[in-house]
């Protein structure tokens, strides 16, 4: 039996929050829902993979901001353009030097300070600030430009 794909409505603006829950509730429950997807640009709703609707929506109950299934399933195709292949493995570690390459702080040298692979962000600080005020951006946000072994180097001496 295919698995099926459900759209959830949420509050808008929150569906980071909607997905934190569900995909922890689903986790601790032991649900047979196999994907949480997050689409950027479409507000106000996730959509669950999951074997069934009643695993759908357990995966929900008592979750702040979730409204409820949309009454019919959703084929892959539908939702195909808003996914991208995710990278398994990220080549950034804590220290590498990197250039901003997208948002207000665009073509900006940061250090990186943190790494969280499970959100996909990173906490950066700019190079060029008088003050290091850390900043926290999406993975994709930035480009490494030198690792940090470079810069140990230069602080031995």
């Amino acid at each position: 039996m295919e698995n099926k794909i459900f759209a959830l409505r949420t509050t808008a603006n929150r569906e980071d929050q909607v997905f934190d829950f569900v995909s922890e509730n689903s986790r601790k429950k032991g649900l047979d829902v196999y994907a949480c997807i997050r689409p950027h640009g479409l507000r106000g709703y996730i959509f669950l993979e999951a074997k069934d609707r009643q695993n759908a929506e357990e995966a929900f109950r008592g979750v702040p901001y979730a409204r409820g299934l949309l009454p019919n399933t959703i084929k892959y195709e539908e939702i195909e353009h808003m996914l991208e292949q995710v990278k398994k493995e990220v080549n950034i570690q804590k220290g590498d030097i990197v250039e901003v390459i997208s948002g207000p702080f665009k073509r900006e040298k940061a250090k990186i300070t943190r790494i969280d692979q499970t959100k996909e962000e990173v906490v950066v600080e700019l190079l060029e600030a008088a003050v290091p005020i850390p900043m926290t951006l999406k993975l994709d946000s930035v480009k490494v430009i030198r690792r940090d072994s470079d810069e140990e180097e230069e602080e031995d001496q």
